[in-house]
């Protein structure tokens, strides 16, 4: 499990936050992972309606963060991240790369997106929007 960062190395609070998001989920930590995350987060993973969130408004709060991670993380065998190029801005980050998912079965696929993490004055990530598309990922599913 591995996080290839090729992004700028400049300190951001997002881009922290989001760093640490991706090391948590490339180590299988979902203890960690939720703790980055504030009571009230959402995580849109990908945004809009998909098969992980029929109706497309999220995941809203730890419990049903926690519920994403059994239902999605969880269920990787690993998943590694490659991040081309990152903008930070505000109080947000946006990273650019691929995930890329081992699933059982010695299969695996890329989710190409952007990434983008909203993080308040505590440095918690309030928001986590994955812009990736399921049907494009589905077309690199392979053998890993």
């Amino acid at each position: 499990m591995k996080v290839d960062w090729s992004g700028p190395e400049d300190e951001h609070p997002a881009r922290t936050a989001s760093r640490r998001s991706m090391d948590a989920v490339s180590r299988g930590a979902k203890q960690d992972w939720l703790a980055l995350f504030a009571p009230d987060a959402v995580v849109q993973d990908p945004v809009g309606p998909s098969i992980f969130d029929p109706d497309g408004t999220g995941h809203h709060g730890h419990t049903a963060l926690a519920a994403f991670w059994d239902a999605t993380i969880g269920n990787a065998e690993r998943i590694e991240f490659a991040v081309r190029d990152s903008f930070a801005a505000g109080d947000e980050v946006a990273n650019v790369g691929t995930i890329t998912t081992y699933l059982p079965g010695e299969q695996c696929l890329d989710a190409e997106g952007v990434f983008v993490y909203r993080v308040g004055p505590d440095g918690l990530i309030r928001s986590l929007r994955a812009f990736w598309e399921f049907d494009r990922a589905m077309k690199t599913l392979r053998p890993a």
